[in-house]
């Protein structure tokens, strides 16, 4: 997910993707322990997509203030 995609959602989408996607990621995680997945990376991309969700999250809260 590009940082554009991102800035064009609002803050209670930006909530909701985060939570939606942490979840995912413990899924995948735990999915990968049990029975390695044959593309390692996806779990890399999502830990930085959930990092720019985050990133811009806090810039809007410092915006905010």
């Amino acid at each position: 997910m590009k940082v554009a995609e991102i800035k064009e959602l609002s803050t209670k989408e930006l909530i909701e993707k985060i939570d939606a996607e942490s979840a995912a990621l413990d899924q995948m995680k735990l999915n990968h322990a049990i029975t390695p997945m044959d593309s390692p990376a996806k779990i890399k991309q999502l830990r930085r997509d959930i990092a720019r969700l985050k990133t811009v999250l806090g810039q809007r809260e410092l915006n905010e203030q």
